[in-house]
Order: C-alpha cells, then sequence, then structure tokens
C-alpha cells in the first residue's frame, strides 16, 4: 500500500513468498474476493487462471469417471484430484521410499477422496495412470477425526481412539506408525474460533530427534504469518518429553511445513514437493 492509501501491484506473475521487502499480498489486505479475475484489481491475472483452469480438464477422449472428474460451472470436466499426487505415488515408490499419506481436511470430502484413492490404486481406474494397482498400496478408507479444545486434541478413527491426556508423544507416535493411505477431518471450528492463526490450526507434531521419520505437512494455506496460517506445529524439546511447545512458521518452513504451489503442482505434474488435493 503506498502513503496514499493506494493499493499497487509490485509483480505481474504469481507467487507464494513476497516479491520484494516490504510487499504484502492482495488477500491479507481485502480478504477472498468473489470473481477476482473479473475485478478491476485481478484482471490481469485472468490469463494465469484461464491457463491453468485448461490444464486441468478431464481429456476429451477419456471416460467420465464421476469419482475422479468433476463438472464445473462453465460444463466443462476436470481432474478432481490432481495427476500431479497420483505420480508423485509412482515417483515415491519407484525411489523405494517408505511412506505413508495421511490426508488432512477441514471439508466433508474426505470419504470421496479415499474411495477415489482405493478405486484407482486397487482397480486401475485412472485413465491417466492404469498401472497404480502394481504400486500395491493400501487405502484405510474409514476417515478419521481430530477435535481440538483448550483442554486436549483427540484423534478417533474406527475404535481407536487418543487423546493428548495421554501424552503428546502417543500421537506422534501414532502418525509415525501409519501405513499406507489414511485420512482425518480436522477441526474447522476450532480454527476459526482461534481467528485462523496458528494456534486454532492442524495440528502437526515434530521430533526433531527422531532419525527414523519424518512428518512432512504440504498445504496450500501454509503461510510465513503466524496469525494466518493453517497449521499448528509442536515441537518436543528432547528426546523424551511427552509435552511439546509451539513453532512459528517460519522455523520449519520447507523444512516440514511445505506450502504447495498450486500453479505449480497443475503444471508441472513431476514436481515432487508440490503435489496437492
Amino acid at each position: 500500500m503506498t502513503k496514499q492509501g493506494k493499493w499497487e501491484w509490485m509483480s505481474d506473475s504469481p507467487s507464494l513468498l513476497p516479491p520484494c521487502t516490504g510487499a504484502v499480498s492482495y488477500y491479507s489486505q481485502f480478504g477472498r474476493v468473489p470473481g477476482f479475475t473479473s475485478s478491476p484489481s485481478g484482471r490481469r491475472f485472468r490469463a494465469v487462471l484461464d491457463e491453468h483452469l485448461a490444464m486441468l480438464r478431464w481429456p476429451a477422449d477419456l471416460k467420465w469417471d464421476k469419482e475422479l472428474a468433476v463438472m464445473g460451472e462453465d460444463g466443462q470436466l476436470y481432474h478432481w484430484i490432481l495427476p500431479s499426487f497420483f505420480q508423485l505415488l509412482k515417483d515415491l515408490v519407484a525411489d523405494g521410499r517408505d511412506f505413508a499419506i495421511v490426508f488432512r481436511t477441514f471439508g466433508s470430502d474426505l470419504p470421496r477422496v479415499l474411495s477415489a484413492v482405493s478405486r484407482a490404486l486397487s482397480q486401475g481406474t485412472h485413465p491417466l495412470f492404469p498401472d497404480l494397482p502394481s504400486l500395491k498400496l493400501s487405502v484405510n478408507e474409514t476417515p478419521g477425526k481430530i477435535r481440538c479444545s483448550k483442554k486436549s486434541t483427540v484423534l478417533t478413527r474406527a475404535e481407536e481412539r487418543l487423546s493428548t491426556h495421554d501424552g503428546e508423544r502417543a500421537l506422534y507416535q501414532y502418525f509415525s506408525s501409519v501405513q499406507g493411505i489414511g485420512g482425518f477431518q480436522d477441526h474447522f471450528d476450532w480454527w476459526a474460533r482461534n481467528a485462523y492463526s496458528i494456534l486454532g490450526g492442524k495440528p502437526l507434531w515434530v521430533d526433531p530427534f527422531d532419525q527414523d521419520v519424518q512428518h512432512i505437512f504440504i498445504d496450500d494455506n501454509i503461510r510465513q504469518n503466524d496469525e494466518d496460517t493453517i497449521v499448528h506445529p509442536m515441537v518436543f524439546p528432547d528426546r523424551v518429553s511427552s509435552e511439546s511447545r509451539t513453532a512459528s512458521t517460519f522455523e520449519l518452513y520447507d523444512l516440514c511445513l511445505v506450502q504447495n504451489d498450486l500453479l505449480r503442482a497443475i503444471s508441472d505434474p513431476g514436481l515432487k514437493s508440490v503435489c496437492a488435493v
């Protein structure tokens, strides 16, 4: 913002980080603006939107799979799960990685996500990735829940139940032991009650002394502004403590917290670090 209170663009290229010192995002100043790329301020980015929507279109010569493709407002079919996600699975297996993937969403879409991924991996239903069953990855289609309060954080899935009353390390060890692919619905109301700040975000426990497992949280709403970010990272101070401390996003950015670049995830499906749903 200028001294006169006028908004000025410092760059015509979208970026995750400020293009120069002192720059702030349009979103932080004005929030979400419906029809942004049709407004006077956002019209310059219309071509970026159109270009990436075109890349997301479901190929016209492929059969419509109602779990993997979705009808847009324009009547076009689009990929519902980015192809880069399935490419990542193939790359991780090809690299010989020992990994698990846990979807963490505030939304209600988790059952559909798990079902679609399960079918693609077990039945080869994705027309662009028919060889996925050869990866031999299992999917737990039972969605779990994570609920937070001032007193505790509680994780449930089917008969499983863990609470920070049992010690925070118990939840860390639970996620470290996860196999295959699964998912949990996080507590959106808690995030909202904490003014969408780090303290209400999706909890992530990090043990910097663990030489065997690294937990990496990928989310496009991770920001280097603790007043406006979606993950609550908590770091154990030593090898045995059952209590953690809140870490700033800046401490763990690009280490355990990876801000997903959705535009690159769409335009470069082979870029391993930016896949997302």
